[in-house]
């Protein structure tokens, strides 16, 4: 399973926005500090203005790396999108949305995607029954996701829960037994996110 293993950090600096990769209570204030400067080891520098390519480029790297997903995974999410019918930007969030790592993240199980990421590749996670280990498994609407018996009980699950989160409408989750539900495919503007997925559409049409 391919995954970027290098410092995250370095990503959050890159971007110079929260990516929501890691627990919150790890960046905070840290990405303050670093947002501002530019990357590299002399970064107290100005940048330049940026092209509009590069405004493009920064804006698909950013989604990437919000969602876990590499440079050839994700070209062919946007080829998926592109072929069906609708703004291709909406479809790609939506299929972004719709993938079993972010679903977990979503239902509050876990701290951050990567976490979610982890206890999806740890088997941790039943879908409709059975168990699925493939982070970028998607659910369609009616599936049942379901939390081992085993993890509920784990302290970061109890912790992510105890936090809570905000449900997005397209999911629903029942406490009782840790199940959640896919009601409907997640729409745009469900995904409160701070991208314009335009810019990656622009990026991928020339």
């Amino acid at each position: 399973m391919a995954r970027y293993i290098g410092p995250i950090f370095r990503l959050y600096r890159r971007e110079g926005t929260d990516l929501d990769i890691t627990e919150k209570w790890l960046r905070k204030g840290r990405d303050a500090r670093n947002a501002a400067k530019v990357p590299g080891q002399h970064g107290a520098g100005k940048m330049k203005k940026p092209t509009g390519y590069a405004l493009q480029l920064r804006e698909k790297q950013k989604v990437k790396r919000i969602y876990g997903v590499l440079e050839k995974q994700f070209r062919k999410y946007y080829e998926r999108a592109e072929r069906k019918k609708g703004v291709t930007g909406h479809i790609l969030l939506s299929m972004l949305e719709s993938r079993l790592d972010n679903v977990v993240y979503r239902l509050g199980w876990s701290t951050s995607r990567l976490n979610a990421r982890q206890l999806v590749a740890h088997g941790h996670i039943l879908v409709n029954g059975k168990k699925v280990d493939i982070a970028s498994f998607h659910v369609a609407p009616g599936t049942v996701i379901e939390l081992k018996a085993k993890m509920q009980q784990n302290d970061q699950v109890k912790t992510s829960v105890e936090r809570g989160r905000l449900l997005p409408k397209w999911l629903t989750f029942d406490a009782g037994s840790f199940k959640g539900q896919v009601v409907s495919a997640p729409q745009r503007e469900d995904i409160t996110l701070d991208i314009n997925e335009q810019l990656i559409v622009e990026l991928y049409s020339k």
